[in-house]
C-alpha cells in the first residue's frame, strides 16, 4: 500500500495543477524505493512502474490507460458477486512471495536509464519536443533557471570533450601518415 508520504506528495502535485501522470510518479518513485530497499523485487522496470501506477489508481488518481495498445474486446458483463472480484488473502500472499523471489537489479540506475532511452526512442522527435515544451511551461521560473544553467554546463562539457577528441584524432592521423 502507498505510504502517507507518497499520498501527500501526490496531493501537493494536484494542488499545483500538475498532470495525473506527474501525481502518479510519486507512487512509482515510492515503489522503486521499496524494491531498492529489498521489500520485494521486480522482473523489469516496466513491472515496477506498473505496480506504482496500480497503487496510484487505487489512491484515486485518474491516470488514462495506455494509448495505442492492443484493442481487447471486453467480455459481456456477467453476474459476478462482489466476493469473486476481491483477491483472496492466499492469492495476495502468493503474488507477494513471487515478487520477493525477484531481484532488485531491475530498478538500478542503469536499468531505469536504459528503459527511459528505449521509451524515448519510440517517440517521434515532434512528440519529444512537445513534451519538453510542456515541461518548460509547468516548471516555474526558479527551476527553469536551474535547468538552463545545467544545460549550459552540459553544452560546455560536450564542446570541451568534442574538442579534445578531435585533437586526439588529428594526432593519431598525423602519426599514421608520418610513420
Amino acid at each position: 500500500m502507498p505510504t502517507e508520504r507518497a499520498l501527500a506528495r501526490a496531493r501537493k502535485d494536484k494542488r499545483e495543477g500538475k498532470s495525473a501522470s506527474t501525481q502518479a510518479g510519486e507512487f512509482v518513485r515510492e515503489e522503486i524505493e521499496r524494491i531498492r530497499d529489498g521489500v520485494h523485487g521486480a522482473r523489469s522496470p516496466e513491472q515496477a512502474i506498473a505496480i506504482g501506477l496500480s497503487h496510484a489508481r487505487r489512491a484515486g488518481i485518474a491516470i488514462p490507460e495506455k494509448q495505442g495498445g492492443k484493442v481487447v474486446r471486453k467480455k459481456p458483463a456477467s453476474k459476478k458477486t462482489s466476493a469473486s472480484k476481491v483477491a483472496t488473502a492466499r492469492r495476495s500472499r502468493a503474488a507477494l512471495n513471487a515478487l520477493k523471489r525477484e531481484g532488485t537489479a531491475s530498478v538500478s540506475t542503469a536499468a531505469l536509464s536504459e528503459h527511459a532511452r528505449e521509451v524515448a526512442a519510440e517517440r517521434s522527435p515532434a512528440e519529444r519536443s512537445a513534451v519538453a515544451r510542456k515541461a518548460v511551461r509547468t516548471k516555474g521560473p526558479a527551476k527553469r533557471k536551474a535547468s538552463a544553467k545545467k544545460a549550459a554546463r552540459t553544452r560546455a562539457t560536450n564542446r570541451a570533450t568534442g574538442a579534445a577528441r578531435a585533437a586526439r584524432t588529428r594526432t593519431m592521423r598525423a602519426r599514421g601518415r608520418g610513420g
